[in-house]
């Protein structure tokens, strides 16, 4: 069983993220963070108190972390989550708790409770909490198992031409996450818009007829008709549950090696998650991307954990 960080900022897909960690029977999720990305700190820590409670999470911690990027100006995007971050279902008065302490403590304490190689990190939004816990307390870099990350591109973007939300939001945290010199798979664009949430999905959702399972169909439904009105998909893509599905299941992606950064300065280009494909990747790079996807075997793995929740 692999012991994960869920660091998000729900969202819709952070939310059905949330639902496949809850019920994927391979995860111990040991702490939920949250960071100001899709919306206001205090919209998505909401949210995510909401999401836990439908998916009924108890015994873990779930924190707020950082209300905004390292050095620029918050940007959210209720053109796709709408102004609560989670339009569309009705949510719960939630039943968890919110955790005192700071995401970024949180995150550190859970690391340095652990043995090394434990804890994996699976950051689903915008990267602050993970740079400022790395700011922080350094010696987590040598303890965490891996990031895997949903964010970037290897080749365009969803918020600009050239950069992913997650990363341009706050380039300078990606930056820090990338280069730490720790283990780091960036699952990106190139794979989520893959993952399209078809009317073969919806109907198999339908299925199901649980509580979670129609509380994702309502998410869907909003998320998809954003997704269509602003980038023209049928059906919308289903970012931050892959980055997750890679744990749990590595073989789900073709994952190559190689030596990632991202742009900080450039004027059309901040943002800009670069991957330096040219050569095989030298024996010590700790960084790798996501090519492809199976996305029947994906969609198989969120519906079972689905399955599995009130």
């Amino acid at each position: 069983m692999t012991k994960i960080i869920l660091d998000c900022d729900p969202g819709h897909d952070d939310a059905i993220a949330l639902f496949l960690a809850a019920g994927n029977p391979d995860i111990e999720l040991v702490a939920v963070t949250t960071v100001a990305g899709n919306q206001i700190l205090e919209k998505v820590t909401r949210n995510a108190l909401a999401v836990g409670t439908v998916a009924g999470i108890s015994g873990v911690p779930f924190a707020a972390g950082a209300d905004r990027p390292l050095v620029r100006q918050i940007e959210i995007a209720p053109s796709i989550h709408g102004e609560s971050g989670l339009d569309g279902p009705t949510l719960p008065e939630p039943t968890i708790e919110l955790d005192p302490r700071h995401a970024v403590d949180v995150i550190i304490e859970t690391v340095m409770a652990h043995e090394p190689g434990e804890i994996t990190l699976v950051p689903t939004g915008v990267l602050t909490n993970i740079a400022l816990a790395v700011r922080k307390e350094p010696r987590i870099v040598e303890r965490v198992k891996e990031v895997v990350l949903m964010g970037g591109a290897v080749s365009g973007g969803n918020w600009s031409a050239t950069a992913e939300f997650n990363v341009v939001v706050d380039p300078e945290a990606a930056s820090v996450v990338f280069n730490a010199g720790w283990q780091v798979t960036m699952v990106g664009l190139d794979v989520t818009h893959k993952a399209l949430a078809t009317p073969a999905v919806l109907s198999a959702l339908a299925g199901l007829d649980t509580r979670t399972a129609r509380f994702t169909e309502q998410m869907l439904a909003f998320y998809g008709s954003t997704y269509l009105e602003s980038q023209g998909f049928a059906s919308p893509p289903v970012h931050d549950p892959v980055a997750l599905a890679y744990v749990i299941d590595p073989t789900l992606l073709e994952v190559r090696r190689a030596p990632l950064d991202v742009e900080l300065t450039g004027t059309l280009t901040l943002g800009m998650t670069v991957a330096d494909l040219r050569r095989p990747a030298p024996a010590d790079c700790p960084t790798a991307v996501a090519l492809d996807l199976d996305v029947d075997r994906f969609w198989a793995l969120v519906l079972d954990a689905v399955s599995r929740l009130p």
